[in-house]
């Protein structure tokens, strides 16, 4: 097959789904990147429905906690742990850096070690290890414990965003995998509200054993994500040529269906080449959409971390438990709109479009931040940054992933992207300091500045992939594939004249 040259493979007809499904065998058309094969809409529907009833309810909890032990300590904050730790000054902010130091530098290895073992081994192993270290938590005495904890969660955690991402990558079409994505990313937003909820719950715990108000939390909570961690060991198949509950048949029309949206391409899952890996990094879709992507997180980890300390100064007089459910409200609305915009980008093949019209959001909650301190504007302001942040991790994520042709590119890409987020994150943790509170401006003016920044990277680069794949209609690229040989044509990836940008 490696001698295959471009003009024979010019000359391929319509298989049979056994036949493309082979390793070896390409199932699309390198000029056109038109499918080599049928596909059965009915079949493709229930093997898609049967996908998304045993993997993405496992995912979606897995990533509930990871996000709930990752924020708790902002629920932590408002029942004492500042007072009991000792902590003054910038010493909280120090101790959400020491997670996100860890995991920005953990990021990218953690994800090629997912690409080299397997993610669906490698989630259930990081979930493990941060359930472990949040239940540490619960016993931290000294802030130098404390950080060292926070800093071993964000290890076990770096993988865990990327590795759901990229396994779900290895079972949806490019199309697909926007709205599979929301359905557990919307539970960033959902780990807000029911963090909060499930913060109130256990602090109306007076003890448990010789622990108390914040430590029960951290206890509580790690040993459940420990527990879910354990069952999804069992659970969760590496893809789904490996995959015990798909039928032989299905398997075969699982991997088919992959591969047909990889042109070029004769393996679901490649190699780990460094070369390969590396074009997933550099892809320009890549670059910007971590870019989009840093913005974003800068929103979410900074409302995950600090929004219980902003509803304070909103509401100074209410009780901690009542803080605690005022929390609640905008990280709904914010799952919701996740949902809706993962949803439409699915049905309507797009994603640039939806980032386009849910920055404005961001922009005008921060403008209403910075512009009055009436606590009926700036709680309303914090649902306005909700409807248009949250939907950005799905979005940012799909729209990498949708550009590159191979399993170790997309391993790459998506690395990049949740790296750059996590980046991000490390930003947010000193965007609010509390020399600025109540106002916060310079937190909320930059984050404006970032909001807008984002509105127009997304234009941006949506125009861009319009402009490329008009020039690659008229045949722009056709030449490279000329006397070339199924290793070569492989490398060039979206060089490939049939190669379409998606969205």
């Amino acid at each position: 097959m490696d001698r295959q040259t471009s003009s024979d493979m010019e000359k391929a007809s319509i298989h049979n789904i056994e036949e493309v499904a082979l390793h070896g065998h390409a199932a699309t058309n390198i000029k056109d990147g038109q499918s080599l094969f049928h596909i059965d809409e009915a079949k493709e529907r229930a093997l898609r429905r049967k996908i998304d009833l045993r993997i993405l309810p496992t995912v979606a909890l897995l990533y509930l906690f990871c996000f709930i032990d990752r924020a708790n300590i902002g629920n932590a904050r408002l029942a004492g742990l500042e007072k009991d730790l000792g902590l003054q000054g910038y010493d909280y902010n120090i101790l959400l850096t020491a997670f996100y130091v860890a995991y920005v530098v953990f990021e990218f290895p953690a994800q090629v070690v997912n690409k080299w073992i397997g993610p669906g081994k490698m989630i259930p192993i990081l979930s493990f290890g941060f359930g472990l270290f949040s239940l540490c938590m619960a016993f931290v005495q000294s802030f130098g414990a404390a950080v060292a904890v926070r800093f071993c969660l964000g290890i076990m955690e770096a993988g865990v965003f990327p590795g759901i991402a990229f396994f779900l990558s290895r079972f949806y079409r490019k199309d697909e995998l926007g709205f599979r994505l929301a359905l557990y990313i919307v539970c960033a937003p959902l780990a807000g509200a029911f963090g909060g909820l499930l913060a109130s719950g256990i602090l109306k715990i007076d003890h448990i054993g010789p622990y108390r108000t914040w430590r029960n939390i951290f206890l509580v909570e790690g040993i459940i994500t420990m527990g879910i961690a354990l069952i999804s060991y069992f659970i969760l198949p590496d893809r789904p040529e490996t995959c015990k509950w798909l039928t032989p048949e299905e398997r075969l029309l699982a991997e088919a269906r992959i591969k047909s949206e990889n042109v070029g391409q004769t393996e679901v899952v490649d190699a780990l080449h460094s070369k390969t890996l590396w074009s997933g990094v550099f892809n320009p879709t890549t670059l910007i959409s971590a870019t989009i992507f840093f913005f974003d997180n800068i929103v979410v980890q900074g409302v995950g971390f600090l929004y219980p300390t902003i509803v304070r100064t909103i509401y100074p007089g209410q009780t901690t438990i009542q803080l605690q459910l005022r929390t609640v409200p905008p990280y709904v609305v914010g799952a919701f709109t996740t949902l809706l915009t993962g949803y439409l980008s699915f049905k309507t093949k797009k994603r640039g479009l939806y980032m386009v019209l849910s920055a404005p959001f961001m922009i005008i909650g921060y403008a209403m931040y910075l512009g009055s301190m009436d606590p009926h504007v700036r709680y309303t302001a914090a649902f306005m940054v909700a409807i248009g942040a949250f939907s950005f991790g799905a979005l940012c994520t799909a729209w990498a992933a949708a550009n590159v042709t191979s399993d170790t590119a997309r391993a790459g890409a998506l690395g990049t992207v949740v790296l750059f987020g996590n980046c991000g994150g490390l930003v947010s943790t000193w965007t609010f300091l509390p020399k600025d509170s109540p106002r916060y401006v310079p937190g909320n003016a930059f984050n404006l500045c970032g909001s807008t920044v984002m509105l127009i990277l997304s234009a941006g680069l949506w125009a861009w992939q319009v402009r490329e794949n008009r020039a690659k209609a008229k045949g722009r690229d056709d030449w490279r594939i000329e006397g070339k040989t199924q290793a070569e044509i492989e490398a060039l990836g979206q060089k490939l004249p049939g190669f379409r940008y998606a969205y």
